[in-house]
Order: C-alpha cells, then structure tokens, then sequence
C-alpha cells in the first residue's frame, strides 16, 4: 500500500458511508421489509470485510447489489427449506412429530447443508436434494432435471464431496 491510498479500515468505512443508505433503499424496494432489508444490508458490508475486497472495488454499487441478491437468494433457500421441512411435519399424525428440539435441530442441519451447496450450479444442489430428500434413483433424476444419468451420478459426486468438506471444517 502506498502513502496514497488509504488504509482498509477508512475505505469500507468509506464505502459504508457512501452507499449503505443507498443499499438499504434498493433491498427495501425489493423486499418490502424494512428489517429484512436492514439485516441484508449490514450481512452485505460483512461480507465485503471479511472477503478484503473492498480496495479492489471499483463500481461499488453494482458489486454491492450482487453481493445482496446472493443473500437475497441463500434467505429464500434457507426459506423454502423450513417451510417444507414444516409442512413435512404438519402432515405427520401428531404421535408421529419428532419433539420440538429435535425439529430445532433437523431445521439447523438443513441449514448446514444449504450452505454447503451454496455456490454449487442449480441442478447439482437440485439433483443432491431430489436423491437424498426424495429418495429418487439416478434415472428419475436425470428424467426430471433433463440430462443423463451419468450426469446425476456426477451431480452427486460432486455435491458429496462439497457436504463432507463443509463438515470437515
């Protein structure tokens, strides 16, 4: 770093002043919730931190939203996720549903796997779902995500390997 170029710490803060009020708007326009759109908005600039990315920045706003819509995404899986997971249990006959600090702790290992597949492409966390919470064999699969059943085995290989790594760490 240069005598020039301000320190890390005063360009985030800089960036943050900048363009949080601005990307608070646009997550509340797109969300209508103003606490959603707070909590997004702040997980947004501590993504920026702990990635170190912010001297590398050059068209913030842009990269700023990029970085929100991915939050926006993961919130929804986790979403979809937990309530399926509950409409799941709903169904159950009630001598049936695990005790609540077992749902508690099922709801927190999907969350664990999302965010183990998270950045996988669609139809592998897809053929990783369809195979491990659907029970499908390779061919339903392939059928159902319109590829070869060489692909799904590849799929879930791959999707595998990204669930024991995660758990490693």
């Amino acid at each position: 770093m240069n005598a020039t170029e301000p320190a890390i710490p005063q360009r985030i803060e800089a960036l943050y002043a900048d363009h949080h009020r601005w990307l608070l708007g646009w997550l509340y326009r797109k969300l209508g919730d103003a606490c959603v759109a707070d909590d997004l908005a702040q997980d947004t600039f501590v993504s920026v931190l702990k990635d170190g990315t912010a001297p590398a920045i050059r068209q913030p706003r842009p990269f700023l939203a990029t970085i929100a819509r991915r939050l926006i995404a993961r919130r929804h899986r986790r979403q979809l996720l937990e309530t399926s997971y509950l409409e799941m249990l709903a169904a159950l006959p009630r001598e049936l549903a695990p005790p609540p600090e077992n749902r508690l702790l099922a709801l927190e290992a999907l969350q664990q796997v999302d965010r183990a597949l998270d950045g996988l492409p669609a139809k592998v966390r897809e053929a990783f779902l369809l195979a491990h919470l659907e029970g499908l064999r390779y061919v339903d699969i392939a059928a159902r995500l319109g590829v070869s059943a060489s692909s799904v085995k590849q799929y879930l290989t791959r999707a595998n390997r990204q669930c024991l790594f995660a758990l490693a760490l």
